[in-house]
């Protein structure tokens, strides 16, 4: 029976509370009349009231006291500092960022000022607070590109494979690779950069070339090596015939260096020299054309001076030490980030006198300003590629992007090579339909008049013209433009 009025929360609670003692000390038929008016006061269902009446004391509870929302604990001007530091070091992640601060830390001083509270804050910072205050800056896109070699067949039997993980404790075992500067075409001469890195430390050297004949890969290898601050033992490259060819392989035989290779269409056997692939080169010059002589000649100078001591000096990487299953899960631990000079200089085999310099060079040199070289060349680089020689009015469109501290980031968010975004599934919106110019309307009645018009007998009909649709006016391609694409080539893109 219900008495047909509502109880409030609270006069229900205080409600059992008050027969809660009598219920657990009636007999079975007086419970059962307790039962019925605690339902048909409180318009419970038999079995809730039950479970109320049986379950633990019913108490007062107090009322919940809000938490008081966490205060920020680094400040507007930390997480600006940060920020330039983040970008003026080419965007590292979390770990290799909270890594480099102490080594940054004198230029830091020099260059922002900052009182001893705030330089703290900075240097106590942690690598999860990093990325949650660095999150709405980061990029979230991705792009990925292949390359135009060909698979070599000479001397495969006399080059073995190399399947299994590398497990050295000396520096001088390395992967190389080419990367293509061929733009959207790969017909004719163009540029590649040959890219070395050492299995043990890290470090990373490259060169450019202008095709890649045999000879001038050799030569290449031959100047990389003189720079090396410790001796090369041993190379591992993929199978085009640029590194399968008797030039190379005498040449590491005459030096007593490893020669091996992966296999074919297996880019996880070169897993280190792909990912520097991206890093050190085409993240910084994008995906134009490069085919003469001067975008070498600049190309080289880059690479050879700022670029080599920045990456190599002051930015730490980490390294895979072990992976543990947990469940289906595979847990990766890493190393505590170094730069790659820093292992160089604790290995035994390392050339003393070469390293003594870099160690030199890494106190005396200024890193803001080391990037802001590096930025500089990089748009006298881009400058020199075909796509901005056929357009120069687009030239201006790749200004450095200084922001109001003085740091210079490169490349910038816009000048970045753009990535692929995640695909998404299609949903059916309503959209407003775009505006049509006055060139294509009149284009659309010129075809619409022409496929109503009727045909003459014998005559095969006229097929719309669709070149509008198919070629847009649009200008070419910069190395930052999300529109470069492999689809009107005629050849099958190679590496």
């Amino acid at each position: 029976m219900e008495t047909g009025n509502r109880m409030s929360q609270t006069s229900r609670r205080d409600y059992l509370q008050r027969i809660y003692p009598r219920y657990q000390k009636a007999s079975r038929p007086e419970k059962q009349r307790i039962l019925d008016e605690f339902c048909a006061n409180c318009s419970y269902h038999r079995k809730h009231a039950i479970r109320l009446l049986n379950g633990s004391p019913p108490s007062a509870k107090a009322a919940r006291k809000r938490r008081r929302p966490r205060g920020r604990t680094y400040g507007s001007q930390v997480i600006s500092v940060l920020r330039a530091v983040w970008e003026a070091a080419d965007y590292p992640w979390s770990v290799r960022l909270k890594a480099l601060l102490p080594e940054w830390m004198p230029w830091i001083r020099r260059r922002f000022r900052l009182g001893l509270k705030r330089e703290e804050q900075l240097l106590h910072i942690s690598a999860r607070s990093i990325d949650q205050r660095l999150r709405p800056h980061k990029r979230k896109l991705r792009r990925r590109l292949y390359g135009h070699t060909k698979p070599g067949t000479l001397l495969k039997h006399h080059i073995p494979l190399k399947t299994e993980r590398w497990d050295v404790q000396v520096p001088g075992f390395t992967e190389i690779d080419l990367v293509s500067h061929s733009g959207h075409s790969a017909s004719g001469d163009f540029c590649y950069s040959l890219n070395l890195t050492d299995i043990h430390t890290g470090w990373t050297e490259t060169r450019a070339l202008l095709g890649k004949s045999q000879e001038a890969v050799r030569a290449a290898l031959e100047e990389i090596r003189q720079a090396l601050p410790f001796p090369l033992r041993g190379i591992d490259s993929d199978n085009g015939s640029e590194f399968i060819n008797s030039h190379l392989f005498r040449y590491c035989q005459a030096r007593a260096i490893q020669f091996t290779r992966g296999r074919p269409y297996k880019k996880d056997d070169n897993a280190h020299i792909e990912q520097k692939n991206w890093t050190h080169v085409r993240r910084l010059l994008g995906y134009v054309r490069y085919d003469t002589t001067a975008a070498r000649d600049a190309m080289n100078d880059l690479y050879q001076n700022e670029l080599r001591v920045f990456q190599n000096l002051f930015l730490p990487s980490v390294k895979l030490a072990r992976k543990e299953r947990v469940g289906s899960r595979l847990r990766r631990h890493y190393t505590a980030p170094q730069t790659p000079l820093q292992r160089v200089s604790a290995s035994p085999v390392a050339e003393g006198e070469r390293v003594v310099e870099l160690q030199r060079q890494q106190r005396t040199m200024d890193p803001f300003q080391l990037s802001a070289t590096v930025q500089a060349k990089l748009e006298r680089v881009f400058r020199l590629s075909s796509d901005t020689l056929a357009n120069p009015v687009q030239s201006d469109a790749c200004e450095p992007a200084t922001d109001t501290r003085g740091a210079v980031p490169w490349p910038s968010a816009q000048e970045r090579p753009p990535r692929r975004p995640r695909s998404r599934p299609r949903t059916r919106a309503r959209t407003r339909t775009p505006a049509i110019s006055g060139a294509t309307r009149r284009r659309s009645l010129l075809t619409s008049v022409a496929l109503r018009a009727p045909s003459v007998s014998g005559e095969r009909k006229a097929k719309p013209d669709r070149s509008h649709a198919t070629k847009t006016e649009q200008p070419d391609n910069l190395r930052t433009s999300s529109k470069v694409t492999f689809l009107n080539c005629k050849t099958k893109p190679r590496k």
